[in-house]
């Protein structure tokens, strides 16, 4: 619901500021005074055409903020979610418009396309009257109408699912094909390819291992000779360093029997000739295993060789060869057996094609169903709004596949187009004159007719509909008497699913508001300016008063007006004189 409205410099608007109540929300006011410019502003919130001559003289931009609350709103939660915009329970959207025609939009402070802002809007309020932010006149909305009318949500989530299925393997299968002359193609590049990677066989890590390998060999000489000496001077030679700690020990464990200070250096001596023990055996066993081999030399030069060529033929590093090696085995693999593989998807689409199939058909005959339904009781709406010889359609038509083999829907020999939501093309037409036949709704001219036909429809779809606010501009043009009443009547039991805002002329509509508001225009002498305030019970009385009345208010109008409200004699509204 819309919680508050701020304008600023708006045509006839400085600035006006608005807290709206849930229930149904009235705006009265006299001819010009600026009540439909508030509904411009607001729409403008809803992503409308804005033009520089909306601002107001001598400001530099015009500024409209509006704060909602939006708890529970899932999809407007998805949306902004997609569109990294952080959502919480309240939403403030703003439009700004400069004299220089630079045009912004914001939602919860974060700068967004007029698209985006539209999207939310579409998400959140229905104006009826002389804009174009309508649902109803939106014929895409109308499939989801009548399946929210209808509580056939789980049918078209069932359908929603299937369909997403197989047309994911409609598109594997699109895809496999697409590849087909272009695999033909390669095979025979790829079978050499595949012969010359194997003829090396290549394998992870293997460059490492042979270079570490070749290291080896290429300075085993150099090896034998410095193990050689190492050995003798650790443990073989003359002066072995193995035969100097021996003596070192056995002197300090002599001096340890005189002096025990020397324990540690005694133990120190000892540890030390073990370890000269093992450094000399791994030395002599390394030696011992050194051998000259120029033929496996001349081998690992070769292979390594080899794999240079390799690599920058096929890709910077042994691992991306090994990579593609299997990459083109797959495709070479897929090129072999790829009538199979064609076979093998086109019978899995053709299954997820009949079940998809079943379940369009089902919720297409739930729709009709339901259409018949709907039809009747809008129809019945309709007359009580004053529209007396109405007829009402819902017209399901389905469009036959333009390609059979990627159509989604196949019912005995025949095949439909389809979307996420069905075969079914979902239109609502409507004629309001005896001996007419229907129309498209969305060609239906507007102004107070279009506006009772919207809200005899929103009365049928109230409880399904899901947009949260409704505002209806200029809804009681051409009705009066128990036609008006039975528009306020309407308006109030459309309150009960959604926040109403209504412009009403008409004391029958605004004796009924929750919350009433009178808009004016002030003028100090250089400049007029519109206002809004919120009245009191009194005041409501004195307003509705006025509406019944015209020129003077007097206490049996202001008696009618109680009366038409509900209101009991108790509260005392003193006599007010209207200059013509």
């Amino acid at each position: 619901m819309l919680k508050t409205l701020n304008i600023k410099n708006y045509a006839l608007i400085d600035e006006l500021n608005v807290e709206f109540e849930r229930g149904l929300n009235i705006i009265t006011g006299e001819t010009g005074a600026g009540k439909s410019i508030i509904i411009d502003a607001l729409s403008l919130l809803l992503g409308e055409r804005a033009g520089v001559e909306s601002v107001r003289k001598g400001a530099e931009k015009a500024i409209v903020e509006g704060l909602l609350d939006v708890t529970s709103n899932r999809k407007l939660e998805l949306l902004l979610r997609q569109n990294e915009i952080e959502f919480s329970d309240e939403l403030i959207l703003r439009r700004e418009v400069s004299v220089k025609g630079q045009n912004r939009a914001f939602i919860n402070d974060s700068p967004v396309t007029i698209q985006l802002l539209k999207q939310v809007g579409n998400l959140l309020v229905d104006l009826h009257g002389q804009h174009e932010h309508q649902s109803l006149l939106r014929t895409e909305t109308h499939i989801d109408l009548l399946d929210d009318y209808g509580r056939l949500e789980n049918l078209v989530d069932e359908y929603s699912q299937a369909y997403s299925g197989a047309h994911k393997i409609l598109n594997d299968l699109k895809e496999l094909k697409s590849k087909e002359q272009q695999l033909m193609e390669k095979r025979t590049l790829y079978e050499f390819q595949i012969n010359e990677i194997d003829a090396l066989n290549p394998r992870q890590n293997e460059e490492d291992e042979l270079e570490n390998e070749l290291r080896i060999l290429e300075n085993s000489e150099r090896l034998f000779s410095a193990t050689e000496r190492l050995y003798q001077s650790l443990y073989e030679g003359e002066n072995a360093v193995h035969d100097q700690i021996v003596l070192a020990r056995n002197e300090l464990e002599n001096l340890a029997t005189i002096d025990s200070s020397f324990n540690d250096l005694k133990n120190e001596a000892s540890s030390a000739s073990a370890i000269i023990d093992e450094l000399a055996k791994f030395i002599q066993r390394y030696n011992s295993k050194i051998e000259f081999k120029p033929e496996r030399l001349e081998e690992i030069r070769n292979r390594l060789g080899n794999l240079t060529l390799l690599k920058k033929k096929y890709g910077g590093s042994l691992n991306t060869v090994i990579e593609y090696r299997q990459k083109i085995g797959r495709e070479f693999e897929l090129a072999n057996n790829f009538q199979a593989e064609i076979l093998a998807y086109q019978n899995k689409f053709e299954s997820e094609r009949k079940i998809v199939s079943e379940i369009a058909q089902r919720l297409s005959m739930k729709r009709h169903e339901v259409a018949k339904k709907a039809n009747k009781a809008i129809a019945l709406a309709l007359v009580e709004l004053g529209i007396l010889n109405a007829q009402f359609e819902t017209q399901i038509t389905t469009s036959p596949a333009k390609d059979k083999n990627e159509a989604m829907i196949k019912l005995g020999r025949d095949y439909f187009e389809s979307t996420s939501k069905g075969m079914d093309l979902i239109e609502f037409y409507i004629s309001t004159n005896i001996g007419e036949d229907p129309k498209p709704l969305v060609k239906v001219a507007s102004g107070g007719e279009i506006s009772r036909i919207m809200l005899a429809l929103k009365m049928i779809l109230a409880k399904s509909d899901r947009l949260p606010l409704l505002i209806f501009d200029e809804i009681d043009v051409g009705v009066s008497g128990r036609i008006a009443q039975a528009v306020g009547k309407s308006l109030k039991k459309l309150s009960q699913f959604h926040q109403v805002i209504a412009i009403t002329h008409l004391p029958q509509i605004a004796g009924l508001s929750d919350t009433h508001f009178v808009v004016e225009k002030i003028e100090d002498g250089r400049r007029a300016a519109t206002h809004i305030r919120k009245l009191g019970i009194e005041e409501r009385v004195e307003e509705v008063a006025k509406l019944m009345s015209g020129t003077e208010i007097t206490e049996s109008g202001l008696e009618s007006a109680r009366e038409l409200m509900g209101i009991n004699n108790n509260s005392k509204v003193k006599k007010i004189s209207i200059k013509k």
